[in-house]
């Protein structure tokens, strides 16, 4: 009986598995975060806007000869671009050189009266009452003179107003009137004769929140960013077809308020226009540099993994890859800005985290450098 125990229990022995051997850590690959500055760009949609916007208006009354600029096309300033019937401005000019020359003889005649007056005076040839009728002519004369050279004066600006030129470089829009029509004097819709839009340098307006604006200062107290001095932000423009406006601009304008129906504060940029890129009311993407973040801590936006409460990344402890809550912030090029939960010298896991678990044994295969270019 005892050899047959023996031999049943060396069967049982034989049958029974071996255990399992541990798997062998995981060959990972880390970066060390360390702090750096990098930095803050934002990013918002603007909208073109003429730098200068000039309505064109007759300042005098007359029939429409012509216009002589093409609708809708570049216009330079000086440029000739309505012309009214100057006909009626010459004979104004004209009657008004005729009325200076008269008044000019009458005032010479004044002057030889008063010149033969006084030496008879002087001889009591005449009374003080003739002397002074004499004086008194000669002081209408002169002002009568003055008279006719402002009359002469405001009819040869008559004349340079039938011809109206463009006061600025830009576009030029549709004319309100062809020649032949009656144009009408004054600030009325119906003494518009066209607007010419100022485009080089052009505005762009964007709209930053009040919850933006409120963060960025909370950042600012607490020195996680720095803004340039004088706050000389400089502006990109991007079209809508990822074309990159190749000049840059700079804020030339702030709201002082917010507006209430929007709880958004309007920022204004201005920006070389050469080319004419950006047009009023074309859509663009700003972006807004020169403010930093001095201490940020990156991580590439593969060590970031999203759970069930909430973004973290894994870093190696002891040989082993432990889950750290993070609260990630913006990003910069392939990186992650991580607000809160990193401490510099930490070991982040950056590839292959899907492969990771809490508490897994893991090897570092390779570092990558953690230096995001600026």
């Amino acid at each position: 009986m005892t050899c047959v125990y023996w031999l049943i229990l060396l069967l049982f022995c034989a049958c029974a598995k071996a255990p399992a051997p541990s798997p062998p850590p995981l060959p990972v690959t880390v970066v060390s975060v360390e702090p750096q500055t990098v930095p803050a760009i934002f990013e918002f949609v603007g909208v073109g806007e003429s730098s200068h916007v000039v309505d064109i208006r007759a300042r005098v009354e007359g029939y429409l000869e012509s216009f002589n600029y093409v609708e809708g096309g570049l216009v330079e300033e000086g440029q000739l671009m309505f012309v009214l019937d100057q006909r009626p401005f010459l004979a104004q000019v004209e009657h008004a050189q005729g009325e200076l020359a008269r008044q000019k003889a009458v005032l010479w005649n004044a002057e030889q009266t008063k010149n033969r007056m006084v030496p008879l005076y002087l001889q009591n040839a005449v009374s003080q009452r003739d002397l002074d009728n004499a004086i008194a002519e000669l002081l209408t004369a002169e002002a009568d003179v003055e008279k006719a050279q402002a009359d002469l004066y405001q009819a040869d600006l008559n004349l340079g107003f039938a011809s109206i030129e463009a006061p600025v470089n830009g576009l030029a829009s549709q004319s309100k009137y062809r020649p032949g029509a009656l144009i009408l004097p004054g600030a009325s819709d119906e003494s518009l004769l066209t607007t010419v839009y100022v485009v080089d340098p052009i505005w762009v307006n964007f709209n930053v929140s009040d919850n933006d604006l409120l963060k960025l200062k909370k950042w600012i107290k607490e020195g996680r960013i720095t803004v340039p001095p004088h706050r000389q932000f400089r502006v990109e423009a991007i079209l809508g077809d990822g074309t990159v406006i190749p000049s840059e601009g700079t804020i030339d304008f702030m709201n002082p308020a917010v507006q209430q129906n929007t709880g958004t504060l309007l920022i204004r940029a201005i920006l070389p226009n050469p080319n004419l890129a950006i047009y009023p009311g074309l859509f663009v993407k700003v972006k807004v540099f020169g403010a930093l973040y001095p201490n940020a801590m990156l991580v590439p936006q593969t060590a970031v993994v999203q759970g069930a409460a909430g973004p973290f990344v894994y870093v190696v402890k002891n040989g082993k890859a432990m889950a750290k809550p993070i609260v990630p912030g913006d990003w910069y090029q392939d990186y992650w800005i991580i607000d809160h939960g990193l401490d510099a010298g930490d070991i982040v896991i950056a590839k292959g985290v899907n492969r990771v678990r809490q508490g897994m044994p893991v090897t570092i295969q390779s570092m990558l450098p953690n230096r995001a270019s600026p």
